[in-house]
C-alpha cells in the first residue's frame, strides 16, 4: 500500500517555495501546479492551501521574497561605495548580480503572466526595491552628481539599462563569458549611463536640445 505523503512539513511555506523555486527551473512559471509542487515538497496535495489560495498566489509569495532579495543584493552591492555615484553605481551591480544567482526569482517578477499588484505583500517588496534605487538617484542628485529636479526619468533609464543587461545575461544571450564579465560590462554601462545622465545637466546640451 502506497504510502500517504503527510500533510505537515516543518516550515511548510518555505518548503513548497523552495519546491516551486526548483520546478520552475524545469518547466517555468506558467506550466507548473500546486499539486505538483506538493508531490515534490513531499507533502498531501492539499498541503499548499494552507497558505496559499492558489497557483497565482504562490507565484506572488516567489515574487516577494524575490523583490526582499533583490533589494538586499542592491544594498549590499552599494555598501562598498564611497561616495553616491559609486553607491549608485554599484547597486546596479547587485542588480546583475541578484538576477544572476537567482533566475527563477527574476523570471517570476518580471515574466510571469500574472501581475502581483493586487498582492500586498508583493507590492511592498517591490516598492522596496525601486525605493532603494530612487534613493541612490536622489543622494546623487544633493551632491550634485546628478541633475537636480526629477528623479523619475534617471531612476527609470538606469533601471532599464542593469534590467536588459540582467534578462540579457540570464538568457544567455550575451556573448560573454561567465559572470565576471558580466558584471565588468555592467560597471561600464552603469558608468556610460551616469555620464550620460550628468550631461543632462550641462546647460550647453540643454540649448542644443532646445534647436532640435
Amino acid at each position: 500500500m502506497k504510502k500517504p505523503r503527510p500533510y505537515h512539513h516543518g516550515n511548510l511555506k518555505r518548503t513548497l517555495l523552495e519546491a516551486s523555486l526548483a520546478l520552475i527551473r524545469e518547466i517555468g512559471p506558467s506550466a507548473f501546479t500546486l499539486r505538483e509542487v506538493a508531490r515534490r515538497a513531499g507533502v498531501s496535495h492539499n498541503a499548499p492551501y494552507r497558505h496559499f489560495r492558489d497557483k497565482e498566489e504562490l507565484l506572488a509569495a516567489v515574487a516577494a521574497q524575490g523583490f526582499d532579495r533583490l533589494t538586499d543584493s542592491m544594498l549590499h552591492a552599494a555598501a562598498a561605495g564611497s561616495s553616491p555615484l559609486e553607491r549608485l553605481q554599484f547597486s546596479g551591480r547587485g542588480y546583475v548580480q541578484f538576477a544572476l544567482r537567482h533566475p527563477q526569482h527574476f523570471t517570476v517578477m518580471f515574466d510571469a503572466p500574472w501581475h502581483f499588484e493586487a498582492y500586498q505583500e508583493t507590492h511592498a517588496a517591490g516598492e522596496r526595491a525601486f525605493g532603494t534605487l530612487v534613493r541612490y538617484i536622489q543622494e546623487c542628485q544633493a551632491a550634485g552628481c546628478l541633475p537636480k529636479g526629477d528623479w523619475q526619468p534617471l531612476a527609470l533609464l538606469a533601471w532599464s539599462m542593469v534590467h536588459g543587461i540582467a534578462k540579457l545575461a540570464i538568457g544567455g544571450r550575451l556573448p560573454l563569458s561567465g559572470t565576471a564579465q558580466v558584471l565588468q560590462f555592467t560597471d561600464l554601462a552603469t558608468e556610460a549611463i551616469r555620464l550620460g545622465m550628468a550631461n543632462v545637466a550641462d546647460p550647453h546640451f540643454q540649448e542644443r536640445r532646445s534647436e532640435v
